[in-house]
């Protein structure tokens, strides 16, 4: 078993590169006319991060969103995403995170969903998740009617995925946008019920399934199953949301 002070200590790991830094310039990744962020706020983070994993585990695999992957057959592999919602960062907002998470036999086991600004730290594991320390649980809400729902951004989308996240999106009670992994910190944490999103990369889902789990909620993929390659997610409170969720979108 993990010793979750080790994610505490990656934590304050890129906290020491990430708090209290000025907005920082951002270059574009994108090469298609999209704008992909990142910083080297981003960069230094991420090289923070791999150098205590390696120092500490050096003979586990390391994927980051920066810069790529090695030792890829090892039996243990962590996931990073140094800065998640880059853009939130530019702007000078705090809902930005890091996210690290660790995959044993090919899934999540353990991560954290950190909110430096915040001071916010989100840790989940078989044992549960906690919030700075103090044992977390998602709400209770079964009804889509009822639920707080949220997902970074509407218009990321496109085609028939936009047509089912139109279907939730007049569903559910009130809708937030803007918050990328933040929100699934709070809906660990009780605040938010439901989040749906596509698109996502390993690096992004890896940390927010333990968490997510770990307190209780469920988080899968549109069709309900657990492989989420795809990058379509569903987390819910409760397994009666989720599935009323997945009714929604697969209309």
């Amino acid at each position: 078993m993990l010793d979750l002070s080790f994610l505490q200590y990656l934590s304050a790991t890129a906290r020491a590169i990430t708090l209290g830094a000025p907005v920082p310039e951002a270059d574009n990744k994108a090469a298609n006319g999209d704008y992909d962020p990142v910083t080297e706020i981003d960069r230094a983070a991420e090289r923070a991060l791999r150098a205590a994993i390696e120092e500490r585990f050096p003979e586990d695999g390391i994927e980051g969103e920066e810069y790529g992957l090695v030792r890829p057959d090892a039996p243990r592999r962590w996931l990073l995403d140094p800065v998640d919602g880059t853009r939130a960062l530019i702007c000078g907002l705090p809902s930005w995170t890091t996210l690290v998470g660790l995959l044993q036999d090919g899934g999540p086991t353990h991560g954290f969903i950190d909110a430096p600004a915040l001071d916010e730290l989100m840790i989940g594991a078989p044992g549960g998740s906690s919030l700075n320390g103090r044992a977390v649980h998602t709400s209770a809400c079964r009804r889509l009617v009822e639920a707080r729902f949220s997902t970074t951004d509407p218009f990321l989308f496109i085609g028939p995925e936009a047509e089912a996240f139109t279907r939730v999106r007049r569903s559910v009670r009130l809708a937030r946008y803007g918050y990328d992994a933040l929100a699934y910190a709070r809906l660990a944490a009780g605040h938010i019920d439901l989040v749906v999103e596509s698109g996502l990369k390993r690096h992004d889902w890896a940390a927010l399934v333990p968490v997510v789990r770990g307190a209780g909620g469920v988080i899968g993929n549109w069709q309900g199953g657990g492989d989420l390659s795809a990058g379509a997610v569903v987390a819910a409170a409760t397994r009666e949301l989720f599935d009323q969720a997945l009714e929604q979108l697969n209309r």
